[in-house]
């Protein structure tokens, strides 16, 4: 697996978790109603977006690079 196929793979799961931490956070928030909560979710989208961000830079700067 080349260092490119890995930053997808890698990036996108941890986009995955991410979001999956953001959702679980809003949903304890709607049980709880912890303000700490919202902290949590602000945190793991903010995390998502700083990664998606990431992954962009990674592709443009390993473009000459094959998949494979």
């Amino acid at each position: 697996m080349s260092l490119k196929a890995f930053h997808i793979v890698f990036v996108g799961a941890s986009i995955l978790l991410a979001l999956g931490f953001a959702v679980w956070a809003i949903l304890d928030f709607v049980e709880t109603r912890q303000m700490l909560d919202i902290v949590w979710c602000a945190l793991g989208l903010i995390t998502v977006v700083a990664l998606i961000f990431y992954g962009k830079f990674v592709l443009r700067k390993l473009k000459q690079f094959p998949y494979l």
